[in-house]
């Protein structure tokens, strides 16, 4: 692996160095997620028994990053206390972080601008801010899946195996056609989890279609109107609320959560990160190890794959160790932690040698019934197209969405979700 330090110390693998501080001191990581959230608990493990002096505070604030993480998060970057030593950002929040250059320390005093061919240009790029300083590297991609409850397929009189799942959804029509199958046969159970998860399946794939874009147009126009990828996953949600197969849960909130636990849908859509979400959360952060083991699986998507997801890490101007933040940063974004996250919550690496690496295209899963996760994915990680997320990207996601929900539980009537959709996405835009 790459590693780069800052200062005049030696640099050793893993990301440390050799000029350690004289008296300990201790980082804050803050991340959000559900489950194993960014797949970081080895790798923390492994850096706090090589740097004794420099001990990581693992803190992971909650399952969702556009209501709860980045709100707060804001107010502590603004306010100047309050923000870990390295903190996670999802790309949606990006178009904002990279705006805001004021927040963040520039990583390249610390000589990690040599890390720049281990990823893919555009998410090496999208580190880089306003003033062309680098401030954040790139965790995971997204890729995409679906996972699924075997047992309440059999439940269903439908096949199990991954292999015939798929094929009983070649298109998305299919994938309906399915669940109203499923829900023929089987009436205490529904097929999907919620309209937002799918919603957002159907987005990432269909902006690869159109310019890469969703909400915002490459200069920071909104396009909710004018993208046909935005009205695509929007009609999707419609079906699928016509259909009567969503459960009506809102995903990362904790009826989510708990419905993932007892059973209460039988579908969800998988980016790689969603893996570890889903075993995270049936085995309660492996409290309960073998709980739901075997009885979950892995498929492919209809429609190929999509790009839902990814992060940076950065690091704030308010820390005080912003050198030992930089190494640790430059640490859990190498390529040898960045496998270790994939192996522990199927976050799929997007450093180019990780993603080229036999650990990644010969994985197998084996709570998800051994399903090969490299195989289903690493066909496809390389050639994931980025999607422009504009600066208002994360707090648009937010309101839309709550007329996706509204939809979904029956408080906004389906005839009126399409302009409460726009006029929402136009208050964030215009405000």
């Amino acid at each position: 692996m790459t590693a780069a330090c800052g200062g005049g110390g030696e640099e050793t693998a893993g990301g440390g160095s050799s000029s350690a501080p004289a008296e300990k001191i201790t980082l804050t990581l803050q991340t959000f997620g559900g489950g194993t959230n960014f797949g970081y608990k080895a790798a923390v493990e492994k850096w706090n028994a090589e740097h004794p002096n420099i001990q990581v505070k693992y803190n992971n604030l909650t399952p969702d990053f556009e209501n709860t993480y980045w709100p707060q998060m804001l107010n502590w970057l603004q306010a100047g206390k309050g923000a870990g030593d390295v903190i996670g950002i999802d790309e949606g929040g990006m178009g904002l972080a990279k705006a805001r250059p004021q927040f963040f320390t520039d990583l390249s005093q610390y000589g990690l601008l040599n890390r720049q061919n281990d990823f893919p240009a555009w998410k090496w790029e999208n580190g880089i801010n306003a003033e062309g300083k680098l401030f954040a590297l790139g965790t995971d991609v997204g890729g995409m899946s679906v996972c699924y409850r075997k047992d309440l397929f059999e439940k269903a009189g439908l096949p199990t195996d991954r292999e015939e799942v798929a094929k009983l959804w070649p298109t998305w029509d299919d994938f309906i056609a399915t669940g109203q199958k499923f829900q023929e046969k089987v009436t205490d159970v529904k097929f999907v989890d919620g309209l937002n998860t799918w919603f957002n399946v159907v987005l990432s794939q269909e902006a690869a279609k159109n310019g890469n874009i969703s909400y915002y147009t490459k200069d920071n126009q909104l396009a909710v109107e004018t993208n046909p990828a935005v009205k695509a996953a929007f009609d999707f949600a419609v079906k699928v609320k016509q259909a009567g197969i969503s459960a009506k849960l809102r995903n990362f909130q904790d009826p989510w959560l708990a419905g993932m636990r007892k059973g209460a849908f039988a579908t969800v859509g998988c980016p790689g990160w969603m893996l570890g979400v889903v075993q995270g959360t049936v085995t309660e952060d492996g409290k309960n190890a073998d709980a739901g083991k075997g009885q979950w699986d892995v498929a492919t998507v209809p429609g190929g794959s999509g790009n839902w997801g990814g992060s940076w890490l950065a690091v704030p101007k308010q820390t005080k160790h912003p050198k030992e933040a930089a190494e640790l940063l430059n640490y859990l974004t190498s390529p040898e932690a960045q496998l270790m996250a994939f192996k522990e919550g199927g976050n799929l690496p997007s450093t180019i040698p990780a993603q080229d690496s036999p650990e990644l295209q010969n994985a197998v899963n084996e709570w998800f019934s051994n399903a090969p996760i490299g195989k289903i994915f690493g066909p496809s990680v390389k050639s994931l197209p980025p999607i422009y997320l504009g600066e208002k990207h994360s707090q648009t996601k937010a309101e839309v969405e709550n007329v996706i929900l509204g939809m979904d539980d029956g408080s906004i009537p389906v005839d009126q979700a399409w302009q409460r959709f726009i006029s929402e996405a136009k208050k964030v835009a215009e405000g």
